[in-house]
């Protein structure tokens, strides 16, 4: 471990800590939507055009917004537009040319579906890791300014 400004030992970022914060933004993404109809959305939508929703339906759906603000939040921070909109762009063409030379089948709308949530999950990661990544990058740390 190495030592912070402050003289505090911070762990070292690396591939285990990005994959966590890949598995986290999987599962707020998919827990929200995904076309196999186990998801958030279609449990919602079951219950408010059939039996009714319930507390239980709005708490879950105020977790997940919560969830959403947290990850938006961070990585709109982090990356800021010009980042989101880079990154975006180099996760989209990734997927085009992974498609292009065969290894992904984007052949069908739920295939298309899929790698857009795993790419909207990807993008989350990156945005929450960003600060980590670039540090390890740069050498520099970044911190928000606060104004009086």
């Amino acid at each position: 471990m190495s030592e912070q400004p402050s003289g505090k030992p911070h762990k070292s970022f690396g591939i285990p800590d990005f994959l966590w914060r890949v598995a986290a933004s999987l599962l707020l993404v998919l827990i929200t939507f995904n076309p196999s109809g186990y998801s958030y959305f279609h449990w919602f939508k079951e219950a408010f055009s059939g039996t009714g929703t319930s507390p239980l339906h709005y708490f879950v759906g105020v977790v997940l917004l919560a969830g959403w603000a947290i990850f938006i939040i961070a990585t709109s921070r982090s990356l800021g537009k010009f980042g989101t909109v880079l990154s975006a762009a180099i996760i989209g063409t990734g997927i085009w040319l992974l498609a292009d030379i065969g290894v992904v089948q984007a052949g069908s709308a739920t295939a298309i579906t899929w790698l857009a949530l795993i790419a909207l999950a990807v993008l989350l990661a990156v945005g929450l890791s960003w600060a980590h990544i670039w540090r390890r990058l740069s050498g520099q740390i970044e911190v928000d300014e606060v104004h009086d």
